[in-house]
C-alpha cells in the first residue's frame, strides 16, 4: 500500500506525515510538495517527496503514479481551488488512486457560506469520479483565534466580531491526526464526516482562556471593524490583515459552523483535546 499526503509543507499536511508514520511504514509514505527547496526539509525527515502543483495537470499524474490512497489537503488559494481540485481529481482518477480523504467543510453540499462553494463543488467531483472517499468536513482551526487570544490576554478584553454563533474550534493537529488514520486504510470510516469539537460561542470560548490562563476577561461583542481595530491595536496587524481576521468572526456568527460533530471518539480512538487543553497547547508553542 501507498499512501501520499498533499499540501505537505503546511501546518494540517506535515501534522499527518508525522501521525501517518506511527500507524504505517515510512516507506509507504510519500509526501506532495510545489518544489525541490520546499521537499528538503520533508526529504531530511525520511519521507519520499514528490513535486507537483495543483494548477499543472501532468505533474500530478506524474506524482500519483503508483499510489493507493491519498490524503487531500484542500487548496489555499481561495478563488483558485475549483479548477485545481479538478486537476487533483483527475490525476487521481487516471492514475487509478483507490481512495481520497478530502479536508472539507461543515455541511459543503448545503451550506450557504460562500466558503462551502468550492468544497461542495470538490466533494461532488469525487463523487463523480467513482473513487472510494471520506469527506473531512472539518470545523474551524483554533489557531485562527490566536491574534484575539493573545490581544484578549494582553489588554484584559476579550474583543469579537462572532455574535452568538458557534463553532467547534478544534487545533489544526488534531484534525490532522484524524486525517493520517482516515487514509492509513487501518480504521473504518465512512463517506462523510463532521469534524470538530463541541459547539461553544465566543463567551463560552472566552471563558475557556479564563480557565486555561487564570485569567479574568472582559467579553465584548462587537461589530467587525471594532474587533479589527483591537486587532490592530493589540496584535499589531496591519488592518488589512486584521479586517480579514476579525470578518472571520462573522462567518461563525452567521451559523456556517454551528454543526454537532460526529462521533469523533470512534474514528480518532479518543476525543479531540478540549479547546482548555488546545489553548494551553497554543500559548505554550
Amino acid at each position: 500500500m501507498t499512501i501520499l499526503v498533499t499540501g505537505a509543507t503546511g501546518g494540517y499536511g506535515s501534522a499527518a506525515l508525522e501521525e501517518l508514520k506511527t500507524l504505517v511504514p515510512q516507506d509507504e509514505i510519500f509526501a506532495l510538495a510545489r518544489s525541490e527547496e520546499k521537499a528538503a526539509t520533508l526529504r531530511e525527515k525520511g519521507f519520499q517527496v514528490r513535486i507537483a502543483s495543483y494548477d499543472d495537470p501532468e505533474s500530478l499524474e506524474k506524482a500519483f503514479a503508483g499510489i493507493d490512497r491519498l490524503l487531500f489537503v484542500s487548496g489555499s488559494e481561495v478563488g483558485s481551488r475549483k479548477p485545481q481540485h479538478q486537476n487533483v481529481v483527475d490525476a487521481a482518477k487516471k492514475t487509478g488512486v483507490s481512495y481520497i480523504a478530502y479536508t472539507s467543510f461543515n455541511k459543503a453540499d448545503t451550506s450557504t457560506s460562500p466558503l462551502a462553494e468550492e468544497h461542495a463543488y470538490t466533494e461532488q467531483a469525487i463523487i463523480e469520479s467513482g473513487i472510494s472517499h471520506t469527506f473531512l468536513r472539518n470545523n474551524w482551526y483554533l489557531e485562527n483565534e490566536l491574534p484575539l487570544i493573545q490581544s484578549a490576554l494582553k489588554s484584559g478584553k476579550f474583543v469579537h466580531a462572532g455574535g452568538e454563533g458557534k463553532a467547534g474550534w478544534t487545533l489544526r493537529s488534531e484534525l490532522a491526526k484524524l486525517g493520517a488514520r482516515a487514509v492509513s486504510g487501518k480504521f473504518d470510516f465512512p463517506a462523510v464526516l463532521e469534524v470538530g469539537n463541541p459547539l461553544m460561542t465566543y463567551q463560552q470560548l472566552a471563558t475557556a482562556v479564563e480557565s486555561a490562563t487564570g485569567s479574568e476577561l472582559e467579553v465584548v461583542d462587537a461589530d467587525v471593524a471594532t474587533a479589527s481595530q483591537f486587532l490592530q491595536d493589540n496584535a499589531g496587524m496591519p488592518q488589512k490583515v486584521a479586517d480579514m481576521v476579525a470578518g472571520s468572526q462573522s462567518i461563525v456568527k452567521s451559523g456556517s459552523l454551528a454543526v454537532e460533530p460526529s462521533d469523533i471518539e470512534k474514528y480518532l480512538g479518543r476525543s479531540f483535546l478540549s479547546v482548555e487543553e488546545s489553548v494551553q497547547q497554543l500559548l505554550e508553542k
